[in-house]
């Protein structure tokens, strides 16, 4: 499974400004905060709706009266009101999108992804009460646990086209498994998130979850991060001392537990190299 850097696209020409453009873009930024304002008001009156009404007994009249707002306006946002439970999530792929596209050049692309989707729980954490109730909600009303499903699903697939984009192009061909793993990678990240999600949201909200996501990560990334980062260059002689000792490391390694052998090798390990490491470790099981 191996990464290359890709080379940013070339920007498009910029167009020629003028005084109104600056004036443009501040309305365009508040008619996006006005918007996002409106939709966060729409779901928190559909949360209050179900916790005291049920689900199925609230309507969109109902949800867009409490608002304060026309049925019209609700339709300007919603088409349906299990739609209107998840009010961030195409303001967070946005984010999480823009997060991948302003990745530097040396980051391993499972590190950008994993930065990616921690735009989805800065979104939960944002608001702990509304989160917890939604997640009761949604475990409560399948077609809440469908909407959620759709909306995991969008995530992995934009991480899936983001690693997929830094495989070596001409290296695709029948039998070759990477688009595979970089289904899989993906789903991985998404999981390891998700599984955090879950715990913080059956705490209440509570807890270190920064710290809890990036402990996850990290195995996701020990897991599925060998041989992929050709993207990251090597440690300088002058790096600090423990990127020294690391690239002293022996290339390969290999340890017994009872019947099994378990062998480490770098990416560029010579391949006799790692045969004999194994030989020898077989030799002394």
């Amino acid at each position: 499974m191996q990464y290359v850097r890709t080379m940013p696209k070339a920007a498009k020409s910029p167009r020629a400004t003028s005084p109104s453009d600056a004036p443009e873009s501040a309305a365009g930024t508040r008619a996006a905060a006005q918007r996002l304002k409106m939709r966060r008001e729409l779901a928190t009156a559909a949360m209050e709706l179900f916790a005291t009404k049920g689900y199925e007994a609230t309507t969109v009249d109902e949800i867009a009266a409490t608002a304060g707002v026309a049925r019209r306006t609700f339709f300007r946002h919603f088409r349906s009101k299990e739609e209107a439970i998840f009010p961030d999530h195409d303001d967070t792929l946005v984010r999480a999108e823009a997060v991948l596209n302003a990745a530097p050049p040396h980051e391993h692309p499972l590190d950008t992804v994993c930065r990616g989707i921690k735009e989805v729980m800065k979104m939960y954490a944002g608001s702990p009460a509304v989160s917890v109730e939604r997640y009761r909600l949604t475990r409560e009303v399948p077609t809440l646990r469908e909407r959620e499903i759709a909306s995991v699903a969008r995530y992995e697939r934009l991480f899936t086209r983001y690693l997929l984009g830094h495989f070596d192009e001409r290296d695709h061909h029948d039998g070759n498994d990477d688009p595979l793993l970089a289904e899989v990678a993906a789903s991985a990240v998404v999981t390891a998130h998700n599984h955090v999600l879950r715990r913080w949201l059956r705490a209440g909200g509570q807890g270190d979850v920064e710290a809890q996501l990036d402990h996850a990560f990290a195995i996701v990334r020990e897991t599925f991060g060998s041989g992929i980062g050709a993207g990251r260059p090597a440690p300088s002689a002058a790096s600090a001392p423990e990127a020294r000792e690391e690239t002293a490391a022996p290339a390969v390694r290999a340890s017994t537990t009872g019947d099994v052998v378990v062998a480490v090798a770098r990416t560029d390990a010579p391949l006799d190299e790692v045969m004999r490491t194994i030989q020898k470790a077989l030799g002394t099981a």
